[in-house]
């Protein structure tokens, strides 16, 4: 196949001018097939999988300071090579990765007679793509800014979208928008308008009816462009990349990137297809086209953290408090102490030191929450201007590299501008430079930033489980989220959802306030399905005595290090089936959003011939607030098949003995 493709590409550019220039770049396995169109000056691409239509006709190209690479385009050569590599990971979704993947570089000029390289990655299931711009005829170099891309995806008229709207800017709590933390809206019409006209933001799902689905993101985004977006959808055309609001950071910066020359590129758009939802849950294409922009300082450790801010809220920021969570952090087993906002006037500087020395003595670590302004929003919450500077972050860190702190949650940055993500990178470089380990809230996307940056370990960009606590609507859309993020926002990045959330109450005395309506198992279930490395499970000093045993030995050994992921079943906001190794021994998480009981057969090869644990919940009662649960045991059969029933906003889980 290698052979015929370049055979192909050379025999149609040898009719330049007279026909369309076409050359076809096919997966390894033959099934995915990538065609890109040189037609009239104009580039596109084309994609199909298995003989089916998954992106038809999209535009390709971009509009530069320097240049115009949308129009009057000629494609001048095509060079295929092959990539073959394994590395590991330890922050994801799975600890190796083989990438073999068929590469063609196309290479543009423009009426000007300036270059432009297209490069395209097609792996089994996965294509990845990004532009070059390079030297010209003058031998040019310094800088391009881009003013617009005109790369577009288009979907059959079957599709429909499973996609979250791109927030209005200078918006929400105190002008902290954009942040990803938007509603998705399911089996979407394609033409259906952006909830704020803002486009959509990555990653974007679209089901193509009976033939299959298409994930959209981007990956390998970092200090050398911005985070881009989609645009509105455009009959005919499609949803094209769009760049940040100009009135993000309160207007400062540019919303338009500026590359270096030579060999100035953009981040890699990723599309993953599949017949199934199979490929879309495991992918690693975020991982696999980006390399460690630097070594790791030291072995930074996952784990789990307990989190007094979820329930108890900015109270809870006060010495005692947080001794009573790293007594509990201290008796679950558990790595970490979460202390939130206003510490820095709740506790103060010298008691966090004392604080940090007696999590120590227990064998637990504190991470410290920050605030990232600043002054591109008016978020009040303290520590601020911590994170800000070179010269802020550099006393910050020597401090807390000093006094044991093990890492840190940065808030509230709300753009996505390139000094923003040249910011996000700033701070995660510092920070492994003084061993310290970072989450991002009120965030973007992270872009391959597991791999790039090895003490990231997630962002929260998602509705997380804050939202639970503040109203008692998001508490009831829980399972609805929670069933989306697999199939999407999950597939692409770790995900700081931000609690295993145990009070069946939304409040200190797990009494007042709104219930959560989620069973429990359902929530012990969602630290299978929700993968981060450093996962918070919200247990309070109260549910010691109100949990069963059989929970309170699960909530202890919940791993977070995951060697495999495979998908087993489900369908976005409904529910969703995940299975994940680490070493030996499997588990088996699902979770049901809808309000109707799920009866499954499902197909667990690796548990072919086992009897092995399974947690479930009860139906539940008249009267009763949330279903009892129950660990029982369960044989599956020799052929790996078993039936279960996941109850109404309940979970399963099923795991090795």
């Amino acid at each position: 196949m290698k052979k015929q493709l370049f055979i192909t590409s050379l025999c149609l550019l040898s009719f330049m001018g007279l026909m369309a220039q076409t050359v076809n770049v096919s997966s390894p396995d033959g099934k995915l097939q990538v065609s890109i169109v040189c037609e009239k000056g104009h580039a596109s691409y084309s994609v199909n999988y298995d003989g089916k239509s998954m992106v038809t006709p999209s535009a390709l190209g971009l509009k530069a300071d320097i240049g115009d690479f949308t129009k009057g385009l000629t494609l001048k050569d095509s060079k295929e090579s092959r990539v073959d590599r394994t590395y590991t990971m330890t922050r994801t979704k799975a600890s190796t990765s083989h990438f073999v993947a068929n590469q063609v570089d196309l290479s543009f000029e423009n009426k000007e007679g300036l270059p432009m390289t297209v490069t395209f990655l097609v792996a089994n299931n996965d294509v990845a793509f990004r532009y070059t711009l390079l030297k010209g005829k003058g031998e040019f170099c310094g800088s391009a800014v881009i003013k617009k891309e005109a790369t577009s995806f288009n979907f059959p008229e079957q599709a429909t979208s499973f996609i979250c709207p791109q927030s209005k800017t200078m918006v929400g709590f105190a002008q902290t928008k954009p942040s990803y933390e938007e509603e998705y809206t399911p089996d979407a019409p394609l033409a259906k308008l952006s909830a704020f006209g803002e486009g959509y933001t990555f990653p974007c799902l679209f089901h193509i009816g009976n033939d299959g689905w298409v994930l959209v993101s981007e990956t390998g985004t970092n200090g050398h462009y911005v985070g881009s977006h989609l645009s509105d959808y455009q009959l005919g055309k499609g949803y094209t990349i769009a760049f940040p609001n100009a009135g993000e950071m309160k207007g400062q910066g540019s919303h338009h990137p500026a590359v270096a020359l030579p060999d100035g590129h953009t981040p890699w758009r990723t599309i993953t297809v599949g017949s199934s939802l199979k490929p879309i849950v495991e992918t690693t294409i975020p991982y696999d086209v980006v390399e460690p922009q630097y070594e790791a300082s030291t072995n930074y450790k996952a784990g789990r953290y307990t989190w007094g801010w979820i329930i108890w809220q900015d109270a809870s920021t006060v010495y005692d408090d947080q001794v009573k969570m790293i007594d509990l952090a201290a008796t679950m087993g558990y790595e970490y102490t979460l202390v939130d906002a206003l510490w820095d006037t709740q506790i103060g500087r010298e008691r966090i030191e004392q604080l940090s020395k007696y999590a120590q003595s227990k064998g637990v670590k504190l991470l410290l929450w920050y605030n990232s302004n600043g002054t591109w929003n008016d978020a009040p919450q303290g520590p601020r201007h911590g994170m800000s500077t070179a010269i802020a972050r550099e006393r910050e860190m020597a401090w807390m590299e000093r006094i044991g702190i093990a890492g840190i949650k940065v808030d509230f940055f709300g753009s996505d501008k390139q000094e923003m993500m040249q910011l996000y990178e700033d701070i995660l470089a510092d920070a492994n430079r003084h061993k310290i380990q970072v989450i991002f809230h009120g965030c973007t996307l992270p872009r391959g930033w597991e791999r790039m940056y090895p003490n990231f370990i997630a962002s929260e960009a998602l509705l997380a489980s804050e939202n639970v606590f503040f109203t008692e609507y998001h508490a009831k859309k829980e399972g609805f989220e929670l069933t989306m993020h697999p199939f999407c926002r999950n597939a692409v990045a770790a995900a700081d959802w931000g609690g295993v959330l145990m009070n069946h109450h939304m409040s200190r005395d797990n009494k007042s306030r709104h219930q959560r309506y989620t069973s429990d198992i359902f929530e012990m279930a969602s630290a299978i399905v929700i993968q981060t490395s450093v996962n918070c499970v919200a247990i309070y000093p109260n549910n010691l005595e109100e949990l069963p045993q059989f929970e309170l030995d699960f909530l202890r050994e919940i791993p977070t290090e995951w060697d495999e992921t495979r998908f087993i079943d489900g369908y976005p906001t409904q529910f969703a089936v995940i299975a994940r190794r680490t070493g030996n021994k499997w588990y088996v998480g699902g979770l049901n959003g809808t309000q109707e009981k799920k009866v499954l057969t499902l197909s667990l090869p690796m548990f072919a011939g086992k009897t092995v644990r399974y947690y479930t919940d009860k139906p539940q009662k008249k009267g009763e607030l949330l279903p009892a649960s129950e660990l029982k045991t369960l044989k599956v059969g020799a052929d790996g098949q078993a039936k279960v029933t996941i109850q109404p906003m309940g979970g399963i889980i099923l795991a090795d003995k």
